[in-house]
């Protein structure tokens, strides 16, 4: 015969455990943000000469070159080396804003731009993060729409490559930030009810859920709110 105290115990265990998962995420994801720092400036100081020349081969490239890191990442998720993957990267990651930082700091308000990119970002990502947390809703239901509409995000982005279209690329940049945005919802609900127990997969996935939105959020700004000379 079970006694209150014995069932209730593995359910009060798993929750300690999902606890600790969002917590290394947490801080493994403000960790994170040192690397991807230093590789901005480093983007910022390397001549993107030949993607401006050749902008379908340089985002291909790009393209292979994360999903390379990413596959890495995955690979050794389960060892310490996961970890030297993921800042690796978030470094990779960093150098490769450094054409839009590029582009934004030619404008007068560039600067201005970026740090307002920022600001949004952190805003979005700490008000869903705190409603995923707090309401601890279960978003899993996302799972597939969101999915669907990365998959058409990407083949709309693939295509705009070849037409270059600036109404294409603003609302291609609006709604990638609102499916990024539903994402956190998405990722965080993941780590609270059980459905991502690795904290190193974790924090990928908020990452390029943060990263995704600011890449996005300031194209939108320079787009509206750029003051060229």
């Amino acid at each position: 015969m079970q006694f209150p105290s014995q069932i209730t115990t593995p359910v009060g265990a798993i929750s300690t455990e999902q606890n600790k998962v969002l917590r290394n995420t947490y801080m493994m994801l403000a960790l994170t943000m040192i690397p991807t720092v230093i590789g901005a400036f480093i983007g910022m100081s390397i001549s993107f000469a030949f993607m401006a020349e050749h902008p379908i081969m340089g985002a291909l490239g790009m393209f292979a070159v994360m999903m390379g890191m990413l596959f890495a990442v995955t690979k050794l998720r389960n060892s310490v080396w996961g970890i030297a993957a993921l800042f690796g990267f978030t470094l990779v990651a960093g150098v490769f804003l450094g054409p839009i930082l590029q582009m934004a700091l030619h404008l007068k308000n560039g600067a201005q731009l970026v740090g307002m990119a920022a600001g949004g970002t952190g805003i979005i990502f700490f008000s869903l993060a705190t409603i995923a947390t707090v309401t601890k809703k279960d978003f899993s239901f996302m799972g597939k729409f969101l999915f669907i509409g990365l998959i058409l995000l990407l083949v709309a982005s693939f295509a705009n490559m070849f037409f270059a279209i600036p109404a294409m690329s603003l609302t291609i940049s609006a709604i990638a930030i609102l499916i990024f945005s539903a994402y956190i919802l998405f990722d965080i609900s993941q780590i609270i009810h059980g459905g991502e127990t690795n904290y190193i997969m974790a924090t990928l996935t908020l990452f390029l859920d943060i990263y995704n939105i600011f890449v996005n959020l300031l194209s939108l700004l320079m787009a509206f709110s750029g003051e060229r000379d």
